[in-house]
């Protein structure tokens, strides 16, 4: 049950940001016994992963700040958000499965798919807000919206590792944060379109 939780949380955290949840995995499995990896996933801790998924990162945040230049790393980002969210799901449930049981490491492709799943709805309701907030702003929206996504993930990572119980509380508040959005921006096009006519 945790595990499904922390594999949740870490793949809607990927969602936001590909790097950040595998750069908060990393270092915890790498520098403590808090996440136990199995042999398959141990390169996820080696330095040279940790190494090319900070220089990821930091082309990542620097690139999603940007108007317009965020949108095309959104359609980029639409392979590899996913596929680092069935990563994550599927790294930390085998760990937990490691200790708890087989059926995970039977099953390795549950993670994966349900990780993908999670990150793809995830990363599909940024993508379709990010332009809607670039316009409805004129830019000025897109640095501040990459910030508290960027802590969204940061957030949602910490919690999945540690307090994975609180996982269902951040998931229902970023589904309503996306339909909060959704609703907002139909309401700025409506609005320019009216205004368009007039």
């Amino acid at each position: 049950m945790f595990a499904a939780l922390t594999g949740m949380g870490l793949s809607a955290a990927a969602g936001l940001n590909a790097y950040i949840p595998f750069l908060v995995v990393a270092p915890i499995a790498r520098f403590t016994d808090f996440i136990t990896l199995p042999q398959s996933y141990s390169w996820i801790e080696s330095w040279w992963a940790i190494g090319i998924g900070a220089v990821l990162l930091l082309t990542e945040v620097v690139l999603d700040k940007i108007p317009a230049v965020d949108t095309v790393n959104d359609a980029v980002q639409t392979f590899i958000r996913p596929s680092m969210g069935g990563l994550v799901f599927a790294a930390t449930s085998a760990a937990d499965g490691l200790d708890n049981s087989t059926w995970m490491t039977q099953n390795p492709w549950v993670g994966v798919v349900l990780g993908i799943i999670v990150s793809g709805l995830v990363h599909g309701g940024k993508t379709v807000a990010r332009p809607a907030i670039n316009a409805g702003t004129l830019g000025f929206g897109a640095p501040v919206a990459s910030t508290v996504e960027d802590g969204a993930s940061v957030g949602l990572s910490l919690v999945a590792v540690f307090i994975p119980v609180l996982v269902v509380l951040f998931l229902v508040l970023l589904a309503w944060l996306l339909v909060w959005l959704w609703l907002k921006v139909r309401r700025w096009r409506k609005r320019d379109g009216r205004a368009a006519l007039a």
